[in-house]
């Protein structure tokens, strides 16, 4: 039963989706940096416990689109957003590819209908498909626990502890 819990709590609650979206909609930085505007490769590293190969590679997977000034990355508040979008996407089970077609959905032009009904849709597939995984992993688990228990008897019927 704790396997369950443990995909559970992977899961993000209603408001966190919400909270999520609103700030992909606003392009905001978050209630820690109001005013900030943009972002180094090493405040996003920092604030999301990720490596700078990491924002690199996303980067190149067009994930995320920063400026260059030089050799340095600049990132907008929107690139801030969709970094957020993608690690929460990716803690959930979706690819990058499948994050990345969601957040392209944005630029259509309309009011991101289309986007939150696919971005919709996703999520509900993904919620089944992951508590079909729930019932898979409990079943496993009851299994084990009784092969265990026979195990233990047998040990027992053996004169040798289990442990």
């Amino acid at each position: 039963m704790g396997q369950a819990q443990t995909i559970e709590a992977v899961l993000p609650t209603d408001a966190h989706l919400r909270d999520l979206w609103a700030e992909f909609d606003k392009h905001t930085g978050g209630s820690d940096r109001p005013g900030q505007q943009i972002f180094t490769i090493r405040d996003l590293a920092r604030e999301f416990g990720v490596t700078a190969r990491t924002l690199r590679f996303y980067e190149e997977k067009e994930l995320l689109s920063p400026e260059r000034q030089g050799q340095e990355r600049l990132y907008s508040r929107r690139d801030r957003a969709r970094l957020k979008l993608v690690l929460m996407g990716k803690r959930v089970g979706f690819s990058l590819e499948e994050i990345r077609s969601m957040l392209d959905l944005y630029d259509l032009g309309d009011g991101r209908v289309t986007q939150l009904k696919v971005t919709f849709s996703r999520f509900n597939e993904r919620i089944e498909r992951l508590k079909q995984q729930r019932a898979e992993i409990d079943e496993a688990i009851d299994a084990m626990q009784r092969a265990t228990q026979s195990l233990a008897e047998m040990l027992k019927e053996r004169g040798t502890p289990a442990a």
